[in-house]
């Protein structure tokens, strides 16, 4: 599965070096609205296990920069790699695919739910070269009234969402789902985005 990451990643630098995608978001629009943090709050216990596996992803370095500039290229490499992933992981409970409720992981087997497939995207940038400090796992709630993650992507536009419920990016405030936490800017913690008696389990596919 590591090459396949690789492989992709040099395939999608590419892509992002030619001209803007259509749909791309007018660079030069008003800046949409940040979704601001409302205090600290602790991540998921499946968070706690992933980083106690690989803490080196978990890492927060504040010397990167907290927002992206949102480029042409930058929204094409966004939207491919979404789209990309998508195709290429099948979408499985964490029940059926491990036995437990919930866990976080890299889907090396071509298998994982929606935190397993936003942990490749976020892989994925990374490599390409966006910081990590700029690419946050949140917890949202979904249509369904179901916990659900997704990618968090801010930049100076507006903070954008990567989901593998669907292939387009879009603005948080577009996706329809209510926001519970992320992962932190400034440490470990991670942030209140909302309700704090939702659901933050991520059971879902």
């Amino acid at each position: 599965m590591q090459a396949v990451v690789l492989a992709m990643a040099t395939v999608l630098f590419m892509v992002g070096a030619e001209p803007a995608l259509a749909g791309s978001p007018s660079i030069t629009a008003a800046i949409r609205e940040a979704l601001h943090p409302m205090d600290r709050a602790g991540p998921t216990r499946a968070w706690i296990e992933f980083c106690e596996q690989l803490p080196q992803e978990c890492e927060v370095d504040t010397s990167e920069p907290e927002f992206i500039p949102l480029s042409h290229d930058t929204w094409a490499i966004l939207r491919d790699v979404n789209e990309q992933v998508n195709h290429t992981i099948l979408a499985v409970t964490d029940k059926d695919h491990w036995g437990v409720a919930d866990r976080w992981d890299y889907p090396d087997d071509g298998l994982g739910d929606c935190e397993d497939i936003q942990l490749l995207k976020r892989k994925l940038l990374i490599e390409i070269g966006l910081p990590r400090r700029a690419l946050r796992m949140t917890v949202a709630i979904d249509e369904d009234g179901a916990g659900h993650a997704v990618l968090m992507v801010r930049t100076d536009h507006g903070d954008f969402i990567l989901d593998n419920k669907r292939d387009d990016v879009l603005s948080w405030q577009e996706t329809g789902y209510q926001y519970v936490k992320r992962e932190g800017a400034h440490s470990l913690e991670w942030v209140w985005l909302g309700n704090r008696g939702a659901p933050v389990m991520t059971a879902n596919r």
